[in-house]
């Protein structure tokens, strides 16, 4: 290092440049700060949605011409996948952008339904399991008829699977990928988690039937999903669980999934009773029960997937702690 005339060091502030105001407000340390990210992805992921929606508009009236229908199951497919693919390619714009791999994101495409995913799937199964016999052993849930057969059976089954698998990546990935990561990196794990999934309820209000217990069950959800997340270093397990659990509220027990009855269900199920035991309306999202069938999940998952030894968890970004599993 060189010395001034005076034999003195100098000093290595002193022709650094101080941030203007309004440098202070979008950059931060690591450049743009996490708030304007999350802003621009939500930007470029509306814009995604606007053309896709617009394209599918155009397409649905002319099928709608020709069919004479309603809509459909199969809208709805393509309703969610449009969500998965905008949510996605808005990412991938944003991993170009800030140099970074998707997989940062959280859902590495070297795990696409692996063992996580399939894991995340039985416990999803359990839970809805779990919670509809909470429901029916004090009198609130009944199977019915079966209300399918033959090709209909068939048909739905496959529909509703393959439904239910695009509708776990498009809302794992959205509330939870780039979203949780990037907010995260501004005001730490949980804060971000607790305020995505706050939102994540926010938005099934918008639902027809649904209502503020129902939403506040839809949170507890998104919190737990983040633990799994967290846990797991991936998405994986969270798409898969989403996905089992809504696949056997709406098809295999056949009840409201979020104040929403789906047709084609597998059977002529009732729910009566009062509305802290079914949910009434919701569905069993917005029962009691939702709770105690979450923290029993909450404390299977804590055991089964423990942080590694010498690390901790709250500290470790997503990807650091998958690299190490």
């Amino acid at each position: 290092m060189s010395v001034d005339p005076d034999g003195q060091f100098p000093d290595p502030g002193a022709n650094r440049r101080t941030p203007t105001a309004l440098e202070r407000i979008f950059l931060g340390p690591g450049g743009l700060r996490a708030g304007w990210r999350a802003a621009l992805y939500l930007s470029i992921f509306l814009l995604f949605m606007t053309a896709l929606q617009f394209g599918a508009a155009l397409v649905h009236v002319g099928l709608s011409a020709r069919r004479g229908g309603p809509v459909t199951a199969g809208s709805l497919f393509i309703q969610e996948l449009i969500l998965a693919v905008c949510a996605i390619a808005a990412a991938r714009v944003m991993s170009g952008m800030e140099r970074r791999r998707f997989r940062d994101y959280g859902m590495p495409w070297r795990g696409a339904f692996g063992a996580e995913f399939w894991h995340g799937a039985v416990w999803g199964l359990a839970g809805v399991t779990l919670l509809i016999f909470f429901i029916r052993a004090f009198g609130g849930y009944s199977f019915g008829a079966v209300a399918l057969s033959g090709t209909g059976l068939v048909r739905y089954t496959f529909l509703w699977i393959g439904f239910f698998i695009v509708v776990g990546i498009a809302e794992e990935f959205f509330f939870r990928g780039y979203l949780q990561f990037t907010l995260s990196s501004g005001m730490g794990f949980w804060p971000a988690a607790i305020l995505l999934s706050l939102v994540f309820g926010a938005v099934h209000l918008s639902n027809p039937g649904e209502g503020w217990p129902g939403a506040l069950g839809v949170f507890a959800v998104g919190m737990f999903l983040c633990f799994t997340l967290r846990r797991t270093g991936a998405l994986w397990f969270a798409i898969g669980w989403h996905a089992a659990f809504d696949f056997g509220e709406t098809y295999l027990y056949s009840v409201p999934d979020s104040g929403i009855v789906m047709p084609g269900q597998l059977f002529a199920a009732h729910l009566h009773g009062p509305r802290w035991l079914t949910g009434g309306s919701v569905g069993p999202e917005a029962s009691v029960f939702d709770f105690v069938m979450l923290a029993i999940l909450f404390v299977v998952i804590d055991r089964l997937y423990r942080p590694r030894p010498g690390t901790d968890a709250d500290s470790l970004d997503t990807d650091t702690i998958a690299e190490r599993r």
